[in-house]
């Protein structure tokens, strides 16, 4: 397929989500099993067999048809002829490896089909408590068949927002006084959390990679919210480094009054 072609959105979507689920119960299957482990990069990332077994099946079900869609994984050698392809994968064979290892619920299977930097269907499942998050852009976002939304208002008083500690002790410091959610490992889970209502706001540290984000920016943007960074910016993916800074997920109108908190000087070095 030429690289500018237009794919069948519906198909792909339908495989996406096929392929997600499988991956999901292969790696709920090797959960607290014993797994070899190791770390990778600058960031002494974790890896198990776990990681690599789930990419490996996720990309021979979304590559496999020899559709010029191109790929980016976190377990995968980068190849830069995705830079290049108006379609792009992009996939966390498991989000929250620590908290997998460790035996912890919080991780889940994520993957997104990108157009022109820009997730058009994205899948989030986590296996142990079966709750399968799937988006396809203009048609809503959806937790195990069920329509979701993000939570109205634009409040901060008394708001449910997940966030790193750091951040969020920075936030008390000029913030009206909020709730302060359980620390979730999985970073797209916790912004799926901000898509469904369950937390009223969330926010990425500044070390998130596309393959954290897409699937769940989606998720997001289509049940009535926004992500993107404190200046309002919305995230495009696939880019020569494929790395973010801080970014807030919320509905609309809270988002909005987040984004005016964040121009506070005293949030200036985050």
């Amino acid at each position: 397929m030429p690289a500018t072609e237009v794919v069948d959105l519906k198909q792909q979507a339908a495989r996406l989500a096929e392929a997600v689920r499988e991956a999901g119960a292969l790696a709920l299957s090797m959960f607290k099993t014993p797994l070899k482990n190791w770390t990778k990069g600058e960031a002494l990332s974790p890896v198990s067999d776990a990681d690599i077994a789930v990419d490996v099946l996720l990309r021979e079900r979304l590559t496999g048809d020899g559709e010029s869609i191109a790929w980016l994984s976190e377990e995968s050698v980068d190849d830069p002829a995705r830079l290049n392809a108006r379609y792009v994968w992009i996939v966390d064979p498991i989000d929250g490896t620590r908290a997998y290892i460790a035996g912890l619920p919080d991780w889940a299977v994520c993957a997104a089909l990108v157009e022109n930097g820009r997730p058009v269907a994205g899948c989030l499942y986590a296996p142990v408590s079966d709750e399968f998050f799937f988006a396809v852009v203009g048609q809503g976002a959806t937790r195990n068949d069920a329509a979701i939304a993000t939570s109205p208002g634009a409040a901060l008083a008394q708001a449910r927002i997940a966030a790193p500690r750091k951040l969020l002790d920075r936030l008390q410091a000029i913030a009206p006084p909020f709730a302060v959610m359980p620390r979730t490992h999985s970073l797209a889970l916790r912004l799926a959390r901000v898509a469904e209502g369950t937390f009223d706001a969330g926010i990425a540290g500044g070390s998130s990679h596309d393959w954290d984000l897409a699937a769940a920016d989606l998720l997001v943007h289509e049940a009535g919210g926004a992500l993107t960074s404190f200046a309002g910016v919305a995230v495009t993916y696939n880019r020569p480094v494929p790395r973010h800074g801080t970014l807030v997920a919320a509905g609309r109108e809270r988002h909005a009054a987040l984004v005016e908190l964040f121009r506070d000087e005293r949030l200036a070095s985050l």
